[in-house]
């Protein structure tokens, strides 16, 4: 399995990939929409917003326990996310991450053009919207004038570590997301500070650890207080003030990460023409296709009558709308049903043959 996390390709002037599918989110619904698209032959790419696989799962609630997964009567939403990554490894789907599916256009010859917001494009036979409630939108913090330093000095996701070496980086928050940024970034700053509304945090016990390591070993920073005040210019940040129980303090810094959680919007695919029913998209129960040919979605982003919004009920719309797509994919081509503890070719496919 490819994954661009950190790829910054654009595609631009390289041309279009060419796929038989595109996913939309890295869910466990659209990370199991692999597995089953695999197993017909389908080749897949996934595209999502977030700089990590996982969805909800894996941002939201990393360490939270689900008990309702058939077969594990516990798991985290990290080791969920974990085991479908190698349940789908044998299919060698590409997955882009930090990027959002932005445009959707119908071709001729039943295919569909993608672009995402980095200007990547994809050319591809079906499209599997398995976004969840929708796209993730990061929390904005409330600072006056923050919106001009936005994609130059104030970044809201990774797409590149290389491109924040030697900088002198102000991460903000106390969750998952700000202290692994915190640990994966501080090898290549110039400095690092970690601003921290209280001493108390809602990260993974050894991430904090570790990060409390680094402080006392004085190779990063740790503030407890908050950002009042940017400064600089031209979109280029030089400082922030911040409010600690001593007094106001001048922190000269070139980047700043906020991480202040997410919200949800269902974004752009509200504009793809497809049939909505207040924010989630009505799909029939044989192959959970939507009002347009070929487009299909599946998870909590559906809705038909009954829908329970349960990971194991996406799971299940994900077999069937793979059995649609290989008529589209392989248009004429019988598909014949086969059994993985029996069938000596998905044997093969899985590399347990």
């Amino acid at each position: 399995m490819n994954v661009e996390a950190f790829s910054g390709q654009s595609g631009g002037g390289e041309g279009p990939i060419e796929t038989d599918a595109v996913i939309i989110g890295a869910g466990p619904v659209g990370l199991f929409a692999v597995f089953e698209l695999g197993l017909v032959d389908i080749k897949a790419h996934v595209v999502d917003i977030l700089d990590k696989p996982g969805g909800q799962c894996a941002e939201l609630y990393p360490e939270k326990p689900i008990y309702d997964i058939p077969a594990l009567p516990v798991v985290s939403g990290q080791e969920l996310t974990d085991r479908l990554l190698q349940q789908i490894k044998p299919f060698g789907a590409t997955l882009h991450l930090g990027e959002r599916i932005d445009e959707l256009e119908r071709l001729a010859e039943e295919r569909f053009r993608l672009k995402t917001d980095a200007g990547k494009e994809f050319v591809c036979k079906i499209v599997v919207v398995a976004a969840g409630g929708g796209s993730f939108t990061p929390k904005r913090p409330p600072l006056q004038g923050i919106e001009g330093f936005e994609g130059t000095s104030v970044h809201y996701s990774v797409r590149r570590m290389e491109n924040f070496k030697d900088r002198d980086i102000l991460i903000v928050g106390g969750g998952d997301s700000a202290l692994d940024w915190t640990l994966s970034l501080q090898p290549f700053a110039k400095s690092l500070t970690l601003l921290h509304r209280r001493d108390e945090f809602r990260g993974a016990p050894h991430s904090v650890e570790k990060m409390r390591e680094l402080v006392g070993q004085g190779a990063m920073r740790l503030l407890i207080g908050q950002v009042t005040k940017l400064h600089g210019a031209d979109g280029q940040l030089e400082a922030v003030t911040v409010k600690t129980k001593e007094g106001e303090e001048h922190v000269p810094i070139d980047v700043m990460l906020p991480f202040f959680g997410l919200t949800m919007k269902l974004g752009p695919v509200a504009d793809w023409g497809l049939n909505l029913n207040e924010n989630v998209i009505p799909v029939d129960t044989e192959k959970f296709e939507t009002s347009e040919k070929g487009i299909f979605a599946i998870g909590d982003i559906n809705w038909y009558p009954g829908k329970l919004k349960l990971i194991l009920s996406g799971f299940h719309e994900a077999a069937l709308m793979a059995q649609q797509a290989y008529k589209y994919v392989y248009p004429g081509k019988k598909l014949l049903f086969q059994y993985t503890t029996s069938s000596s070719s998905l044997k093969k496919k899985l590399g347990v043959a």
